[in-house]
C-alpha cells in the first residue's frame, strides 16, 4: 500500500475514533448532569426543593467525589431528603445503604418517623433501587461489612451525639465500613471559633476545629474543606440554639420574619478519606 493511502487511512481511523468519542461523552451524562435531572424530578416536593438554596445538594455531593459506581452509606438519614438524592444516582451501578436510627419503642417520634422513611422508599424501588436498611447508635454494632464502603456521609448530626457522649464512637463505626481510601463526607451547623465548644452542643453548633479534631482521632485524615454551605447571616446566638432558625422555627410565629431573613444555618463541609494501608 502507498504510503499516501496508508497516512490517510490512519488519520481516517483517528477521526473515526475522535468521532466516537465525543458521541460516546454525549451519551453519557456526567455526575452534575444526572444530579441536575433528579434534582428537578417530580419525585422531590417544592417544600424539599426549596431547600436547595441552603442546602447545595449537587455541589455538596460533587465536592466529596460521589460517583455512581459507590456504595454509599448515609448516617441517620430520616426523613430522607439527602435519601430521594443520592440513592437515584447510584441505584443503577452502585448501592445506597441507611443507617438508620435504634428503634425506640417507647419513642413514638422516632418509631413514627423511622416507619415513615422506610414505607417511603419500599414502595418505589424502581425510583430508589434496594436500599439496605441497617442502624446506627451506641452498641448498634456494625452500619456495614468492615472495609467494604465506598463513602459515608452525615449532614447535621454530630451534635447529636456529642450529646449522647458517643461521638469518637460514631466515627469509629464509619470508619470500620469504609474501605482503606473510602470517603467521608460531613455537613454539620457550625459554631462560633471565639466561643468555647459545648462538650454537650446543646445549641447545635459545633466548631469546625473541634469537628476536625474529633473526626481525625478516630484515624481519618481531612483532604478539603468547603464554603458550600456558608451563611455569613447567621449570628449563633437564638434563644432556642440552631432550631430557631429555619425550618424548624422553634420560636413559631414569633420574629418569624427575622429568622426567615437570616435563613438556614452556616455549616461547614468536610471531606475525610480513610488512609490506604502501606
Amino acid at each position: 500500500m502507498p504510503a499516501l493511502h496508508r497516512c490517510v487511512l490512519a488519520a481516517l481511523a483517528i477521526a473515526l475514533v475522535a468521532t466516537a468519542c465525543a458521541s460516546a461523552s454525549h451519551t453519557q451524562p456526567t455526575g452534575a448532569e444526572s444530579l441536575d435531572r433528579i434534582l428537578a424530578d417530580e419525585h422531590r416536593s417544592a417544600a424539599e426543593r426549596a431547600r436547595d438554596v441552603y442546602r447545595h445538594p449537587q455541589e455538596t455531593l460533587l465536592f466529596f467525589g460521589l460517583r455512581p459506581q459507590m456504595q454509599v452509606v448515609e448516617i441517620w438519614p430520616e426523613p430522607g431528603w439527602y435519601t430521594e438524592i443520592i440513592a437515584p444516582f447510584v441505584k443503577d451501578q452502585g448501592k445506597y445503604n441507611a443507617a438508620l436510627s435504634v428503634p425506640h419503642p417507647d419513642n413514638p417520634y422516632v418509631t413514627a418517623r423511622t416507619k415513615a422513611f422506610e414505607d417511603k422508599f419500599a414502595a418505589h424501588p424502581e425510583l430508589y433501587g434496594k436500599i439496605e436498611l441497617t442502624t446506627f447508635g451506641p452498641g448498634a454494632g456494625n452500619i456495614a461489612p468492615a472495609g467494604t464502603v465506598d463513602m459515608v456521609v452525615t449532614f447535621r448530626n454530630i451534635h447529636n451525639w456529642m450529646a449522647g457522649d458517643w461521638a469518637p464512637q460514631a466515627f469509629a463505626y464509619m470508619y470500620k465500613a469504609l474501605k482503606p481510601g473510602g470517603i467521608l463526607g460531613v455537613v454539620e451547623h457550625r459554631g462560633n471559633p471565639e466561643l468555647p465548644q459545648d462538650p454537650k452542643a446543646k445549641s447545635g453548633y459545633v466548631r469546625e476545629d473541634e469537628a476536625i479534631r474529633l473526626i481525625e482521632s478516630q484515624g481519618f485524615a481531612l483532604v478539603a474543606q468547603s464554603e458550600i454551605n456558608a451563611n455569613p447571616k447567621d449570628t449563633k446566638d437564638y434563644p432556642q440554639g440552631v432550631w430557631t432558625l429555619p425550618p424548624v422555627y422553634r420560636l413559631g410565629d414569633k420574629d418569624k420574619d427575622v429568622y426567615a431573613a437570616i435563613g438556614e444555618s452556616d455549616r461547614f463541609t468536610l471531606k475525610f478519606v480513610k488512609p490506604k494501608t502501606k
